[in-house]
């Protein structure tokens, strides 16, 4: 494969199945405050993203990984043909599809904005990262900032003009952002001072916009220690003029872009803020220490972007792995492997392959509807408001107990899907000629950045699952043990359902168990050592529900197809992802309960001069 060839492909097919067979796209939208939007709409969107995605960004994937970034004269310059795609991405409206008209958007359900996302992330996940920094950081002003700050910022923002980033990490300050040294001084006009250095910064600077609105959190002289001190301030790249222009430096330097495993074409840059003490800020919005609060909202939103970019990497490797699974002839079928003269098969007749590929199949499947079933909740939510508003709690609930199970879990299998992709590759896998080691490489991040993963599963266990009285996750799991009832003696998929139903016991038996750890001081420490496992095994409850309903979605949609109908092998296929996952994920499930009420203390319990002799 030479640089430049585009290597994305994905089954929309599969999508529109989850998006309006599944979820019910066509009764969110065409009402307030989607009236503009139908299923004809949404496809046409998707059909567009995909072709742009194909022909615009995926022959840039390698392009990125290849040439990286680089730093000329304190400036970033993105990889060929980065700046052009960016012009051409925002020309059409990609990534204003969900905005709201009053930002110049195109106010879409947030469920046709995930798919477009998961289109692009697909194709180049790197390219994808800068303007979706842009996006949140936009977000954030458009939520909590003044008026005018919204005005002067948001719809450059959002329209490519300007890009954005988010600024937490420090050198000594990682996922303890509390521990935050860069400071804000204040100044006589309103203006803030900001100086401190801030690394990992995702998208820090590139030439592909006219200028970069930093969010930047600091402490202003003062404040209490801890993330409580913490303030958000809006740090452009360039001071802005009194016309909306773009103007000076604004003492915001790069110190350096880090030489990473993946995600190559994004400059992951040290920032310099205030060197020569010129760099000004202003606050978002107009309270102080309430920073963390605001940067949260951004935060939120990025968590679910890393799940989108898992599925999409895990997708493409799978499409890429399947057509080579279908071309690639290796030994003989394996009815034949004693038979030296039998013709040689495609590898998708042998046995393990196709079991690797329906593994990656089922579990893009499960996770993409994961993400899905987040959006339409959100979507339901903000519908809702002021006319139900005991739904639509129950919509954001959901939104908020879901969130980390997205990241997490659509982060972690990614990881393991994409090396499951170079297995059914083989040596052809691991070399840069066909594109699944880039995927491996590029989705291994997904589990650290945006809160480390068992930052997520601690939110889980710590907050989530006693938020609102536990009546968040109690309604989840209503909603499975409902599904459960309804088709425990279903005839095709009645043994799959109790498979359910054994691990959703295993599930709330286990929540009992932390509950009860928290009630006990002496206890506590099995909470984090727990927390990962059991965010696990709900991830892996909520896929199996997923794609038990979409199996069943799909049994009834083929029953009056003909033999031959094209869609009818589409359906099946859904039994078999459903089928597969209850039979192999899910019974796992009652496993790591057991593993949970063992209450292994074995790590704590070792001592630090017993890890090594050395």
């Amino acid at each position: 494969m030479s640089a430049g060839i585009n290597t994305y492909k994905t089954d929309l097919r599969e999508i529109f199945f989850t998006l309006f067979e599944q979820f019910g796209f066509g009764q969110v939208a065409g009402q307030a405050p989607y009236d503009a939007w139908g299923s004809d709409e949404a496809k046409a969107v998707l059909t567009e993203t995909y072709r742009f995605a194909r022909e615009v960004l995926g022959p840039l994937n390698s392009v990125g990984d290849r040439e990286g970034c680089r730093v000329e004269n304190g400036s970033v310059l993105t990889p060929t043909g980065f700046k052009d795609a960016w012009k051409k991405l925002y020309e059409q409206g990609f990534k204003t599809v969900s905005v709201s008209p009053e930002h110049g958007g195109q106010g879409a359900p947030m469920m046709l904005q995930v798919t477009v996302e998961e289109l692009l992330s697909g194709a180049n996940t790197a390219f994808n990262m800068y303007p979706g920094l842009s996006f949140g950081a936009a977000e954030v002003i458009a939520e909590c900032g003044t008026k005018d700050q919204q005005h002067l910022f948001v719809e450059r923002m959002l329209n490519g003009t300007w890009g954005g980033t988010m600024c937490l990490t420090e050198p000594h300050a990682g996922s303890d952002v509390g521990a935050a040294k860069s400071t804000a001084r204040r100044n006589g006009d309103g203006t803030y001072n900001i100086k401190g250095t801030k690394i990992f910064i995702s998208g820090g600077d590139h030439d592909m916009a006219e200028n970069v609105i930093h969010l930047v959190l600091a402490r202003i002289d003062g404040a209490s220690p801890g993330t409580k001190g913490l303030s958000l301030f809006i740090v452009p790249k360039l001071r802005i003029n009194k016309d909306g222009s773009s103007g000076q430096a604004n003492d915001v330097t790069v110190g350096s872009i880090e030489h990473k495993m993946g995600i190559n074409g994004s400059a992951t840059c040290v920032l310099n803020f205030g060197e020569n003490d010129g760099c000004l800020g202003e606050l978002v919005g107009t309270v102080e220490h309430v920073g963390m609060s605001q940067m949260f909202k951004m935060m939120n939103g990025a968590r679910i972007a890393v799940g989108i970019q898992g599925v999409a990497l895990a997708a493409a490797a799978y499409f890429n792995a399947l057509d080579y699974a279908k071309d690639r002839k290796q030994g003989s079928h394996f009815t034949k492997w004693k038979d030296p003269t039998a013709p040689r098969a495609a590898i998708i007749e042998h046995p393990d392959v196709r079991r690797m590929l329906l593994d990656i199949k089922s579990h893009v499947e499960g996770i993409r509807a994961l993400v899905i079933k987040l959006a339409m909740h959100t979507d339901k939510a903000r519908q809702l408001a002021g006319k139900d508003d005991e739904a639509a709690t129950y919509h954001k609930g959901q939104v908020e107990l879901l969130t980390p199970l997205v990241k997490s879990y659509g982060s972690d299998q990614a990881f393991r899907l994409c090396a499951q992709a170079i297995q059914v590759y083989g040596g052809a896998g691991y070399i840069q000629d066909y594109p699944v080691e880039q995927y491996t490489r590029d989705s291994k991040i997904f589990s650290i950045y945006e809160g480390t993963n068992h930052i997520q599963a601690m939110d889980l266990v710590g907050r989530k699952l006693g938020q609102a009285g536990g009546s968040h996750f109690q309604q989840f799991m209503g909603d499975v043990g409902a599904f459960i009832e309804s088709y425990r003696e279903h005839p095709v998929y009645g043994d799959a359902v109790k498979t359910l139903a054994s691990a959703q016991e295993a599930l709330m038996s286990s929540a009992m168990t932390v509950f009860g750890w928290s009630q006990d001081g002496a206890k506590f420490p099995l909470i984090p050592l727990s927390a990962n496992r059991f965010l696990t095994m709900m991830s892996e409850v909520a896929v199996g529900w997923l794609l038990l309903d979409a199996a069943l979605i799909a049994e009834k949609a083929k029953a009056d197809l003909s033999a031959d109908h094209p869609d009818r092998a589409f359906y099946e296929g859904k039994k078999f992802s459903a089928l597969f996952y209850a039979r192999n994920v899910l019974p796992g499930v009652e496993q790591a309960a057991r593993l949970i009420a063992i209450e292994d203390t074995s790590p704590m319990d070792i001592t630090d001069g017993m890890f090594a002799s050395v």
